[in-house]
């Protein structure tokens, strides 16, 4: 039966301009069907895990969810003092201008800070606590016009709202400037392997309808899978790697063959030839991130899903674009080609790979031993690696409603971060539930870990209490963890934790900060397993070995550890601050690890199955397995750079930007690609397969065909 690839092909090849115009009107109609119908925007609900979770939802049956809350901030400018009649005339007018505006819900009575130097309103709008950001431009108008009116004063706002929409303003300039510098480099990269401006358009053609087609798919997705937010960036991320990469492997082998051909067949049939194996190769390449990307649904976390539905959909949109356009593009540029009468060259190995594989052939046991410990070297930081969230305080400084955010924090420090006790009971206890919770508040009075004034919050139906007790360090700072720590294991356990029937949880910051991770912790081996399970099952049934996808398995974990390893060591500590334009959190954020062996896992099987699917080939003409190692590798080692090179230079785009977990995410899987490109797949890939032989097609049996000289297969590596 023919190749349901090749069919394709043959059907796009023989009707090209109405597979042209096929893949385009796709392509409008998922933009079209996704702005129609639009995305659904994950809720505070849709965020909730561990005991913080718990704790959130009891607090919102209650009618005791957080709100959209606005604090703005009046004080004195350097070192003059704040008059009380003039900051109390000032707050009145800020007052007056916000209970004026429909978004507002309430605005609170003037507080002021210990030392007499700034006063603050707290403005709470109306809405759930995520919508906040897209009401909150007409408060910031209100106090602009106050602090224009006041000169000599610091009049400035900060909040969630406000805080989320000037990151999702800069982190929308931050994908814009990627965008600018991905674009370029990768046109520039793609000019220099084919020489054509028309061959190097096309991959960055298909990539770009493919990530919009992936946006428009995400967004339908989204009513499934909520979207969280992030979708954006890893379609922007994932789609320009595989879009290009399932692009240049097709290309790559077009010409191969058209150069085989030497003009005696029609482009027609040339890309039919293509499409028969590295057909099958784009197909299996993106089954394989489509399967790998599905795992992080196992998180139970809102963002992962995001994450995964994001690569899924992209992932599939550019496989589609390969299978079905691409073939139609080909025959119009190869008959272009034809009549122009130009040449091409097969994909013989250049004169690094041919060094590089002489060297690990003559050898490879030595070869891989040493590779191996240089990887396990650069895996050594794992050993060390601290797992935390990423906090609001990593936010860039130079957006205003952080610097408002640093200067309300210096003046009121209580407000840095907040432990909340929810207890929900029978009403009939809620006199003995307020009783412990009085005898709460008390122990923290006395702990030099708390600071501030609590606060008693009970529900209308009087089933949930909450008792607010402030901290007055960062969620990520030591002291505001340890209160947590003492709160859940000593205080509430010595009062309303002997309440009887009554079910106590523990939220806000601090236990958000602290759950998160751990719940990370907990579904990593989960994720983990199923991943090696899903790369080794993908790998084994493509190439029908068990040993391979063993292979496989081991080479992804090493590539995967040694990249952590350079994270690790780079974002950890603070010797890479300047280079790299960062402040360390002397942690790794605790999304990164997870992203990195999903994606990773699924971005190595594009090489992976690239360069084992030509050593098959060899295999399947009767080549010795020897040869036919330095043969496969040494024919696809020219487009497995060309591609790396790509997908470092997208990856690479987003180190500069200004969110700290992004610029982690780039940096690693940019390491990632390197190493698994130049080191894995170069080096220890062959060496690994010379040493194992015939043995690594298990339990596949075969017999070297009759009349292959030996040395045939490696005339291209000597």
């Amino acid at each position: 039966m023919t190749n349901p690839s090749v069919r394709l092909a043959r059907w796009s090849a023989h009707h090209p301009w109405r597979a042209i115009a096929g893949w385009f009107l796709f392509v409008a109609v998922c933009l079209g069907a996704g702005i129609a119908i639009g995305g659904n925007a994950a809720t505070s609900a849709d965020f909730r895990v561990g005991e913080a979770g718990r704790a959130e939802a009891m607090a919102e049956q209650g009618g005791l969810q957080p709100r959209p809350l606005e604090r703005v901030l009046i004080a004195a400018k350097g070192s003059a003092r704040l008059d009380a009649g003039r900051a109390d005339a000032v707050a009145r007018d800020v007052a007056t201008r916000m209970k004026r505006l429909p978004e507002v819900e309430s605005v609170g009575a003037p507080v002021r800070s210990a030392d007499g130097r700034a006063v603050r309103l707290d403005v709470v709008l109306k809405g759930p606590e995520l919508q906040g950001k897209k009401h909150v431009g007409p408060l910031l108008a209100q106090t602009a016009e106050v602090r224009k009116a006041n000169p000599d004063l610091w009049v400035e706002e900060s909040g969630g709202p406000s805080i989320s929409k000037d990151v999702q303003g800069q982190r929308s300039d931050d994908l814009s400037r990627t965008e600018m510098i991905a674009l370029p480099i990768t046109l520039m990269v793609l000019l220099l392997v084919f020489r054509s401006v028309a061959m190097a358009v096309v991959p960055l053609l298909l990539a770009v309808s493919s990530i919009v087609a992936g946006v428009g798919l995400s967004m339908l997705a989204s009513h499934v899978f909520p979207d969280a937010g992030v979708g954006a960036n890893v379609i922007l991320l994932i789609g320009m790697a595989v879009g290009v990469d399932y692009t240049l492997f097709y290309l790559k082998r077009e010409r191969e063959e058209r150069a085989r051909a030497g003009g005696r067949l029609p482009a027609a049939a040339v890309v039919e030839l293509a499409a028969a194996t590295s057909g099958r190769a784009v197909v299996v390449s993106g089954l394989a991130v489509a399967a790998s990307s599905a795992t992080l649904y196992l998180a139970g976390d809102v963002i992962f899903s995001s994450l995964a539905t994001g690569a899924i959909v992209v992932s599939i949109a550019a496989v589609v674009s390969s299978l079905t356009v691409l073939p139609a593009l080909l025959v119009k540029l190869g008959r272009r080609a034809e009549r122009r009468g130009t040449r091409t060259h097969g994909d013989s190995a250049g004169r690094f790979t041919s060094a590089v594989l002489r060297s690990v052939a003559s050898r490879p046991a030595i070869t891989l031993g040493a590779a191996g410990l240089a990887l396990l070297a650069m895996a050594a930081p794992v050993a060390g690696l601290k797992l935390t969230d990423v906090g609001r305080e990593t936010y860039s400084r130079e957006l205003p409603a952080m610097q408002a955010y640093d200067r309300v924090n210096a003046a009121f420090p209580e407000l840095k971060a907040m432990n909340q006790v929810v207890v929900r009971a029978d009403p009939a206890r809620r006199d003995e539930v307020a009783r412990a919770l009085d005898g709460l508040a008390g122990r923290a009075k006395s702990d030099p870990l708390f600071a501030g004034t609590s606060r008693y919050r009970l529900s209308a139906d009087g089933r949930t209490s909450m008792l607010e007790l402030p901290v007055p360090a960062h969620p990520s700072e030591e002291r505001a963890q340890a209160s947590l720590e003492r709160l859940r294991a000593h205080h509430i356990p010595a009062t309303v934790g002997r309440t009887a029937g009554a079910e106590v949880a523990v939220t806000g910051d601090v236990a958000r900060y602290a759950d998160y991770p751990e719940h990370q912790r907990t579904r990593l081996p989960l994720i983990l397993g199923a991943l090696l399970l899903v790369t080794f099952a993908i790998t084994a049934w493509a190439f029908r070995s068990v040993v391979l996808g063993l292979v496989g398995v081991v080479l992804n974990l090493l590539s995967s550890v040694a990249s952590l390893g350079v994270l690790t060591a780079v974002f950890q500590h603070r010797w890479a601050e300047g280079l790299l334009g960062f402040t360390s959190m002397g942690s790794i954020g605790s999304r990164v690890p997870l992203f990195l062996f999903v994606i990773l896992f699924g971005l190595s099987m594009d090489y992976q199955v690239f360069v084992l699917s030509r050593v098959k080939e060899a295999v399947d003409r009767g080549v010795p397995a020897r040869d036919a190692v330095l043969e496969g590798i040494g024919r696809s080692a020219g487009v497995v750079t060309s591609a790396a090179v790509v997908m470092v230079t997208v990856f690479a785009s987003f180190v500069p930007l200004h969110l700290i977990e992004m610029k982690q995410i780039g940096f690693v899987l940019a390491v990632a690609v390197l190493l698994d490109a130049f080191v894995i797949r170069l080096v220890v890939l062959p060496a690994l397969m010379l040493l194992l032989g015939e043995a690594a097609w298990w339990p596949r049996r075969r017999r070297t065909a009759p009349g292959v000289p030996a040395g045939r297969a490696v005339e291209n590596v000597r």
